[in-house]
């Protein structure tokens, strides 16, 4: 049976599991602090401390901890990636061929904080296994069916310009959902459904008829609601501030790392701990997550003209229900909405399409 490796490759670790032919995840495995000081997790057992100084070393010793519970390299089928941004060109899962490659690597400039960690685990990969097909899912992918007003910001048309759009993510994720939404409910696909994935990145998507017509995050997934350590809307006119009193670098690292939740409660950006704190800028941090969701909620129901559901996913979305029950009550303006909660199966869509990709014949 096919067995397929799918992989999220970070800057200092990298997530992967296997999935057999039937969808059916058999393994996971983790890298953890490469570069810095390394481990690797191989299933529910601990994590053990091992030398990770790069990508390529991580790889080697994944490869060695699926050889150790019994899945040689030569079972596997294909390795499909998660890519966060595939450039103004790339949208549909595909083969990484030297052309798709050398479009990731061109995006890099419109994700500088993940695609050269993406495209480090392929060029890994491709030394460790050359024979081995790769397929890259892009998180922009799903959003493509924005209509241009969506899209376009009111930019003039110069060539310093021309990739400056709303591309949206977390597309994986919605396309995931739409895709499983009845077998996880049994009810049809809302007309209108208003999705969100909430988790130390998080965004809203209206979906209307099964396509995405509106996302909160635009060039970067810095944008749109508040975040663990991202500090979503904000003016651009404050950015450009930032940047003229401390230095782009310092600028980029304060509106990426140090804030959203984080930033707002001086504490942490994990939600639980922030739930558990009796501190008033904890309490904030979680009012002021709930309130740009509900804000931006409006925005995503206008796009479609209306709401006929909500789906929430994501590690918040799905298990912080305190958070669940203010968005709703904040959306009773519109109506007695139905809900639901959906698990997030990226990796498991992932999958999915890598091995449709496998067994599609060759074109003519």
């Amino acid at each position: 049976m096919a067995l397929v490796l799918v992989v999220n490759a970070g800057s200092s670790s990298i997530k992967a599991a296997v999935f057999d032919g039937g969808l059916s995840e058999t393994l996971r495995i983790e890298a953890q602090g490469i570069g810095q000081t390394g481990a690797l997790r191989v299933g529910k057992a601990p994590a053990r401390a091992l030398a990770l100084p790069d990508h390529r070393t991580a790889f080697t010793a994944i490869l060695a901890g699926l050889r150790d519970t019994g899945i040689a390299t030569a079972d596997l089928s294909a390795v499909a990636h998660r890519v966060v941004h595939g450039g103004p060109d790339l949208g549909e899962t595909t083969e990484v061929t030297p052309a798709v490659r050398a479009a990731i690597a061109a995006a890099q400039p419109l994700a500088p904080l993940h695609n050269p960690h993406h495209l480090s685990a392929i060029d890994a990969l491709a030394a460790l296994m050359p024979e081995l097909p790769q397929y890259a899912a892009f998180d922009t992918g799903f959003h493509r069916t924005n209509p241009a007003v969506a899209r376009r910001y009111a930019l003039p048309e110069r060539p310093e310009t021309a990739d400056l759009r709303r591309y949206g993510f977390h597309g994986i994720s919605y396309e995931s959902l739409v895709r499983n939404f009845t077998a996880q409910t049994d009810a049809d696909l809302p007309p209108r459904l208003l999705a969100l994935h909430l988790g130390n990145g998080a965004s809203l998507c209206a979906i209307h008829e099964g396509q995405s017509v509106a996302t909160t995050m635009g060039f970067s997934p810095l944008g749109g609601l508040t975040m663990g350590t991202r500090a979503g809307e904000i003016d651009a006119g404050a950015v450009l501030h930032l940047v003229g009193d401390l230095g782009l670098e310092a600028a980029q690292r304060l509106l990426h790392h140090d804030s959203g939740l984080l930033g707002l409660s001086g504490q942490t950006a994990d939600m639980r701990q922030l739930a558990e704190s009796d501190s008033e800028r904890a309490r904030f941090a979680r009012d002021h997550f709930c309130y740009w969701i509900t804000r931006q909620a409006g925005a995503m129901i206008a796009a479609m003209g209306g709401i006929d559901g909500i789906a929430f996913t994501g590690g918040i979305g799905e298990n912080d229900s305190a958070v669940r029950e203010k968005v709703l009550a904040n959306l009773r303006w519109a109506g007695n909405i139905p809900s639901w909660v959906i698990p997030a199966a990226e990796e498991k869509h992932i999958a999915r399409q890598a091995l449709a990709l496998l067994k599609a014949p060759a074109p003519s």
